[in-house]
């Protein structure tokens, strides 16, 4: 079976050159660049912060040396002691420490983005919120649009309540 070849038409290429031109692209880059920074801030706080003072805590556990061993290597010289050093002796490890770490990051993220949306959602609202206040009213004669405060109608002269 022979496969056909599609070459983009020049409207597609014309296409995306408008959209990698738009402020969308720059946009996306700048975001992708300020999440990753995000992220290594964040990964720095969990790690170097918030996980130490939990393992002293706990027993002056560090939790990104918490691994079970699954396979020692064959010719075992010195004790496994960390991840690392288990994976250089070539033994095969659970490093579910990190794990821990990696979940209480993702936390920490996910309630950072989540205050972030609220935020921008509470000042979303906030501008549609403004309505102006109405500034005619309908006589009630003639049907017809007249000023709010007026008391008689200009198009039948009809005295209005109030």
């Amino acid at each position: 079976m022979v496969e056909k070849i599609v070459q983009p038409s020049k409207g597609f290429i014309k296409e995306f050159k408008e959209f990698a031109l738009k402020g969308n692209m720059l946009d996306l880059a700048i975001g992708i660049i300020l999440g990753a920074a995000f992220g290594t801030i964040i990964k720095s706080l969990v790690d170097d912060i918030i996980m130490p003072p939990i393992g002293l805590l706990l027993g002056n556990i560090d939790f990104s040396n918490l691994f079970l061993v699954i396979k020692e290597p064959a010719n075992l010289a010195v004790p496994l002691t960390t991840p690392e050093i288990a994976k250089n002796l070539g033994a095969v490890t659970l490093n579910y420490g990190r794990f821990i770490n990696n979940i209480v990051t993702f936390l920490i993220v996910a309630f950072s983005v989540f205050v972030v949306v609220k935020m921008l959602n509470t000042m979303k609202r906030k501008e549609t919120v403004i309505v102006d206040e109405p500034t005619t009213k309908e006589c009630p004669y003639c049907v017809s649009k007249i000023p709010i405060k007026a008391t008689k109608c200009p198009n039948c002269t009809s005295q209005l309540a109030g």
